[in-house]
């Protein structure tokens, strides 16, 4: 069905206003049972056709349109619904009931496990202490982020944004690697201590290091889909790439969502919609319906789900995963979330935010409560206050002890800091601008900070410092 011609709408901002009933989702697949039916409608996209005179669609009108339109829904030409299977007070949406019973409640009892780990992780109060430089946290996005991670394979590869740790938790990644990120330690296998904190990265875990310019990660895993695509022996795998929805204002979404649905590939883009860039609401982001509204512009099959509601979430995204690979194409889902927690250590949310709101939206719609309380009422019952507890007393003293650790582990040597900045010189190489194995800025820049310590480095708080690193002031000298 061609993009609809309708009238203009408003975006649907959070979950609590989004609609409740489980049959206004968007992906749709024949012969299936009712309620898969519901999650496996899609948003039609025109098919690719030859760009050749007397070939298009004709309207005696003027056909402008503002929207898109999806089956199911009671107003087709009206904001994109969000597929829902649980309520804001855990409840089942009853429609929704045969497929919610699909899901592995094996796997819904880890969900609920690593999203109660994550507000444990004291690593946000830490910088607050001066312990660390910057951290970012994903309160009141856990659903999403972990929601989604269970419907992914440990090979899948995964291109993140900053708020993803949970899915590198639920991969098994060690507490000790977190730590050594966060406090850029010598045993930083990613990064070397090159990194700021909360830009994970892990060959093992297939997850790519995270990077600060917002939206690098759209065409870096557009081309890695393609070439997956492209491997022998890795036709089961899936790129997936996570952003949240500040980052698709930026020109390497459009590039990167153009570039995958052009080439193919096995894609499945998570953008998680929490309400704000920093400081910059959606509404001063986007005047059409959120992301999900782009989606078929670009020919992506498009779902919006209900972020805080981790089993659709796991749901949604594990129907996306399986079009995506059976497809080799792209796939766009939404996640309707609200980011609970200030953007960063760096910022105050209660600037350009009331209080209020915020605790408005954590009594009344968390992503902890939804999948506890669904889990609760199961028979026999899948979860209980005792394991809870249990749970999180456990979490915080493996946190505690893998935190203390890395607190007091050295940082790697200064010298590391200027290698492989641009590409890895041979041995001996002798040109201008290499000598040493470093191209001149970089050997420049070793020189400079070597006078600066032979000049500083006796005093007191510079030999704090430099007895962080290893080899200190010795190692420096010796340049």
């Amino acid at each position: 069905m061609p993009l609809a011609r309708s009238r203009r709408v408003r975006a649907s901002p959070f979950p609590l206003t989004l609609p409740t009933q489980a049959a206004h989702s968007m992906f749709r697949l024949t012969r299936a049972p009712r309620q898969l039916q519901l999650l496996r409608r899609t948003l039609s996209t025109t098919p690719a056709r030859h760009h050749a005179p007397l070939t298009h669609t004709v309207s005696a009108t003027l056909p402008f349109f503002s929207s898109v339109r999806v089956e199911g829904a009671p107003d087709p030409a009206g904001p994109i619904p969000a597929f829902r299977v649980l309520g804001p007070d855990g409840a089942l949406v009853e429609e929704a009931r045969e497929m919610a019973e699909q899901a592995d409640g094996d796997k819904l009892e880890r969900v609920m496990e690593v999203m109660t780990t994550l507000p444990v992780l004291i690593l946000n109060a830490s910088q607050r202490q001066g312990r660390l430089s910057f951290y970012m946290t994903s309160y009141g996005e856990e659903g999403v982020v972990v929601g989604s991670a269970a419907a992914w394979e440990n090979d899948d590869e995964v291109f993140a944004q900053y708020r993803e740790v949970g899915v590198l938790l639920w991969r098994d990644y060690p507490l000790s690697s977190l730590m050594a990120q966060c406090f850029s330690t010598s045993s930083d296998a990613a990064t070397l201590g090159r990194q700021m904190p909360v830009h994970y990265g892990s060959k093992e875990h297939h997850f790519h290091t995270i990077s600060s310019p917002l939206a690098t990660q759209f065409p870096q895993a557009a081309g890695a889909a393609y070439a997956l695509k492209r491997t022998p022996g890795r036709e089961g795998s899936c790129v997936v790439c996570y952003a949240g929805e500040g980052a698709t204002s930026e020109g390497d979404f459009h590039a990167g969502l153009n570039m995958a649905s052009v080439l193919g590939g096995p894609l499945v883009f998570v953008v998680r919609n929490n309400g704000f860039a920093i400081s910059t609401p959606t509404a001063q982001q986007y005047a059409g319906d959120g992301i999900a509204a782009r989606g078929p512009g670009y020919g992506i099959e498009t779902v919006r789900v209900d972020g805080n509601d981790p089993l659709a979430v796991y749901l949604a995204c594990k129907e996306a995963r399986r079009r995506a690979v059976e497809g080799e194409k792209p796939v766009l889902v939404e996640a309707m979330t609200y980011r609970v927690g200030h953007h960063s250590t760096s910022d105050d949310s209660s600037a350009y935010r009331s209080l209020s709101a915020v605790e408005s939206v954590k009594k009344l719609d968390s992503p902890l409560f939804r999948l506890r309380r669904y889990l609760e009422s199961q028979s026999p019952p899948r979860w209980s206050a005792e394991r809870d507890n249990a749970i999180k007393d456990s979490a915080k003293r493996a946190i505690l002890r893998e935190f203390s650790k890395a607190e007091k582990d050295k940082k790697p040597p200064l010298a590391e800091m200027f290698g492989d900045v641009f590409a890895p010189v041979p041995e001996g190489a002798q040109r201008e601008g290499a000598r040493g194995g470093l191209e001149r800025p970089q050997r420049e820049q070793k020189e400079e900070l070597k006078r600066l310590v032979e000049k500083w480095g006796g005093t007191p708080g510079w030999k704090k410092e430099l007895a962080k690193f290893e080899g200190g002031r010795e190692a420096v000298a010796q340049w």
